[in-house]
């Protein structure tokens, strides 16, 4: 049995441009939502989902069905939120090692300390912000498997598929995040 999205995928790879509407319609919302949880920035994820759309359509004349559409989908979208979370983590890194004049010379730029305490940050922020906040640190391919699991509801086996690995390394993956968002959240737990 094959997909219903990838013989809209090979229809629109044979000409038909409906399919492709059809396909932007349905996953049009899951994918921003997908690299916000990525991301965390509204007007950014719809920009990085409108380029997974143009690469889908850019490629359809090389397509051919290795797994689900969904998963692949997922999989082009997980690349791109990864390269910019790296490109961002890069020049973040380069703009803290930036050195200013001072009237006692160059100087490595200073930044104050500007985290609130956990209750702080807790007493502010609803559930979701805190959910977010605790996954956003999760190594890339926990922070993957958690939100497609989670907020996706795909599969083990989709999972494993977007992220190539096996199914038994994605219930590790969750179980570990599990634990680590389990200790992320305690104090929200506790405190409700």
């Amino acid at each position: 049995m094959i997909d219903e999205d990838v013989k809209l995928m090979l229809k629109f790879k044979a000409g038909d441009r409906s399919a492709f509407e059809a396909l932007l319609d349905k996953y049009h919302a899951p994918i921003i939502n997908f690299i916000y949880r990525f991301l965390g920035d509204k007007t950014e994820s719809e920009d990085f989902a409108q380029e997974v759309f143009l690469r889908i359509y850019r490629s359809a004349s090389n397509y051919t069905p290795q797994a689900k559409f969904s998963t692949w989908i997922y999989r082009i979208a997980k690349n791109l939120a990864l390269n910019e979370l790296r490109r961002k983590k890069t020049q973040k890194t380069s703009s803290i090692e930036e050195m200013v004049s001072t009237e006692e010379g160059e100087r490595q730029r200073q930044f104050p300390d500007d985290k609130p305490s956990a209750l702080q940050e807790l007493e502010r922020q609803d559930l979701i912000d805190a959910v977010r906040k605790a996954i956003d640190p999760l190594p890339p391919n926990q922070k993957t498997a958690v939100i497609l699991s989670r907020y996706e509801g795909l599969s083990y086996e989709e999972i494993a598929e977007v992220i190539g690995c096996s199914v038994s390394a994605v219930k590790s993956l969750l179980s570990r995040a599990r634990e680590a968002l389990k200790e992320r959240l305690s104090f929200y737990v506790k405190g409700h």
